[in-house]
């Protein structure tokens, strides 16, 4: 490969461990590791006979995948960072030379690596979920640029890669259908959330010729768009449990859509204020209504 992109590192200071850390931005693994332990439940599998498993799982979903997925992001937005946020990591040079590019393509090799120990299906999600990290930053694909293809990626990675994880992980196969059917549900829901996340840089994402939703629609239409999003997939979700004998839970997951309908209007009166308050609300009432899910499908409690 061309020495032009991948330079020696002598004489570039190896970052420090607090430096690499930020550029992981451990905050952001909350999300995919919450989805994952829905898969996990979901299984219905005691976790006591699977736990060198588990933790594998969590360290793939988190710091792995997700992990080397931001530090992806932040190796090809170095130059718009260097505008926007000086301080991160590699613009501010606390991450010098071609180090970030390193960490993300050494963080990739290792979470194939600790996947082949989980079995063949987790090699693959973890596989597509890295595809995935590149694809959505790098050039040519960029999918970040689209209002469509960004937030799909990054719903279906987040919320239905990292579940399929779970279940994966425990059960040691194919998770049943019925669990596919729902991660499939809730990832085409994860894409109202994920939209809902562009509304705080649509300045930005406007100056940059970032296509996201609220740009190309307009704030109001794109919120709309989100709220419908969101709710269509978990009406379907209630609609199958109930099917499926899980009456309960159906309760439960209706009850929580109803909370997150009688909260959307706040929302569309004025997205660009009311977004970070509906995603401390509504939006956690969403991924409860995940949780709530999986153990109606793993038949914890008898439910």
């Amino acid at each position: 490969m061309a020495r032009a992109t991948f330079p020696p590192l002598a004489g570039v200071p190896v970052p420090r461990v607090r430096d690499v850390a930020e550029l992981l931005k451990p905050i952001t693994w909350f999300p995919p590791i919450w989805a994952f332990l829905c898969g996990v439940v979901s299984s219905g599998v005691s976790v006591s006979s699977r736990w060198p498993f588990l933790i594998a799982g969590v360290l793939l979903v988190g710091p792995l995948v997700c992990g080397t997925s931001q530090a992806v992001n932040d190796w090809f937005d170095r130059h718009v960072d260097a505008i926007n946020e000086p301080l991160r990591p590699i613009p501010s040079g606390r991450i010098g030379g071609h180090w970030g590019l390193w960490i993300a393509l050494c963080g990739s090799a290792l979470a194939l690596a600790v996947a082949t120990i989980t079995g063949g299906w987790v090699v693959a999600a973890t596989a597509v979920g890295l595809v995935f990290a590149w694809i959505y930053s790098a050039p040519p694909f960029r999918l970040k640029r689209s209002g469509l293809w960004g937030p799909s990626a990054v719903a279906l990675t987040y919320e239905g890669l990292t579940w399929f994880t779970g279940a994966s992980v425990m059960a040691g196969a194919l998770p049943d259908a019925s669990i596919l059917v729902i991660l499939i549900l809730y990832s085409a829901g994860a894409f109202g959330i994920m939209t809902l996340n562009d509304f705080k840089a649509v300045a930005g994402d406007r100056a940059m010729g970032i296509r996201s939703l609220p740009v190309t629609l307009g704030v109001g239409p794109a919120a709309r768009v989100a709220c419908v999003v969101m709710a269509v997939p978990q009406v379907a979700v209630v609609a199958l449990l109930g099917l499926w004998g899980h009456g309960l839970v159906a309760g439960v997951v209706a009850a929580l859509l109803l909370g997150q309908l009688a909260l959307m209007p706040r929302l569309l009166r004025d997205p660009l204020k009311q977004t970070p308050w509906y995603n401390a609300t509504g939006t956690s009432l969403y991924v409860l209504g995940m949780l709530a899910t999986a153990f109606g499908l793993g038949g914890v409690l008898g439910l």
